[in-house]
């Protein structure tokens, strides 16, 4: 009972410093992740087996961590490394794209192709950003999208946020569709052994005919803002696509990694390599390509997202162990009667909501021993209510600045250029679409699954 308590406070403490952000959440996660190593394991539990088992070390000398064959392969209780390593590998490849101009390059090559005409970019820019997305952390891919948006803002005379908000909720979008595109989605993939093709086939239905959807929306909410306030632009002083490109023969070597990437993702099913397996195999192909350049790669990895997951997974560890997700998961499935639909609607629903609100990281990692243990106890199909959870999820955390990590880097790329889109306006035009996309997503599993 005490080591309950005990991990119940530290949980909703570090909950409740992530959101107010008085200190950044890799710190919270990882204080709260010594405190419970202390007080819910030694102190509550008396256990240092249950600090072993959160801590997983062991499954880095399982075969299973790297080469899964025909077998799907879950992660144990507590620290999943296997997200850890594949998102670590993910980040060094695209620092070496970011490096060679790759990003700016395809931005500035689309805008192009559409003849620097502000609608036809606004619908390239979502479609690219939800492409993007799908292998892509959203994060990065909003980080040098918004950037390319507003350096076009400046030259073509137009307002920015409109597009920025769309190519937000775009990448978040797309993020869902696939096993890598979003940090929940890699989290639920490893811990459950889905592959790449398995999210592809479920959650990437209900993104791409939501995207038709999510198209028309942002079209008729911002028509009015998409027009240029220049006249008569000479279109040939515009900065070529080429400019971009920092390093040619690095450019070609970044664009063939990333599309060998692709390819070992899209299959790693049939060829049994984990994702952790082609983390590692990406992080070392880029690193030794980038000559001198390695170092300076390794250090512009996001190591402060990295220790955010380890403190995280450590704190769920901590409420798995002592049984209180359990105790949640007979609560959801008390409310719900044990009836499917109703529990599937409690899951997508709440996982929205509650994303909108806290990081939907933290809150992913937290739901997956619960959908698990109600699959356990009224023997509902576990991949039905892990699409649901990915979807709201995923989606959910679109609908306000903080709920996602896309949010927050794309609105501070905005800010940073001058662009300040407050709480306000955010949540009048995201809050709809969001709404739009977790009901689609609804009938879809409703109508597919039951």
């Amino acid at each position: 009972m005490l080591a309950q308590i005990f991990a119940v406070v530290i949980f909703i403490a570090m909950f409740v410093f992530i959101v107010t952000e008085i200190v950044e959440r890799h710190i919270v996660s990882l204080v709260s992740a010594l405190l419970t190593m202390i007080l819910v394991f030694g102190v509550g539990m008396h256990s240092f087996e249950a600090v072993w088992e959160t801590l997983n070390i062991s499954s880095f000398f399982s075969p299973g961590f790297w080469y899964a064959g025909a077998e799907s392969h879950g992660s144990a209780a507590g620290i999943n490394w296997e997200t850890i390593v594949f998102i670590f590998g993910m980040m060094v490849m695209v620092e070496g794209m970011a490096h060679v101009g790759f990003f700016r390059w395809l931005c500035m090559r689309i805008a192009k192709m559409v003849k620097y005409q502000i609608v036809p970019i606004f619908f390239t820019f979502m479609v690219l950003s939800f492409v993007l997305a799908m292998f892509i952390d959203s994060i990065t891919v909003i980080l040098f999208l918004a950037a390319v948006t507003i350096e076009l803002a400046v030259l073509l005379k137009f307002n920015p946020v409109p597009m920025i908000l769309a190519e937000i909720f775009c990448a978040n979008l797309g993020g869902s569709a696939t096993m890598c595109g979003d940090p929940p989605n890699i989290i639920i993939g490893t811990s459950l052994g889905y592959s790449f093709m398995d999210f592809v086939t479920n959650t990437g239905v209900m993104a791409l005919v939501s995207l038709i959807f999510v198209l028309v929306y942002f079209y008729l909410v911002f028509k009015k803002d998409l027009v240029s306030k220049a006249e008569n632009m000479d279109y040939s002083t515009l900065p070529t696509p080429e400019s971009a490109i920092t390093d040619k023969k690095g450019f070609i070597i970044s664009s063939v990694i990333f599309g060998v990437t692709v390819v070992l993702l899209v299959t790693h099913a049939q060829t049994g390599l984990t994702v952790s397996t082609i983390g590692v195999l990406v992080s070392i192909v880029t690193l030794a390509f980038s000559g001198k350049n390695a170092i300076m790669l390794l250090k512009k990895v996001d190591y402060k997202t990295i220790g955010f997951f380890i403190g995280l997974f450590v704190v769920i560890g901590g409420l798995e162990q002592t049984g209180v997700l359990e105790i949640v998961a007979g609560f959801i499935g008390e409310v719900s009667g044990g009836n499917i639909m109703v529990m599937l609607a409690i899951i997508l629903w709440l996982s929205a909501i509650a994303s909108a609100i806290v990081d939907n990281i933290p809150f992913a990692t937290t739901m997956i021993p619960i959908i698990k243990a109600l699959s356990a106890a009224y023997g509902v199909d576990l991949s039905v209510l892990a699409w649901t959870l990915a979807m709201g999820t995923d989606i959910g955390g679109s609908a306000t600045p903080i709920g996602a990590s896309a949010n927050v880097v794309g609105i501070a790329t905005a800010a940073r250029e001058g662009y300040v889109i407050k709480w306000g306006p955010y949540l009048k035009k995201m809050v709809p679409a969001t709404v739009i996309v977790v009901l689609i997503s609804m009938v879809i599993i409703y109508m597919r699954y039951l």
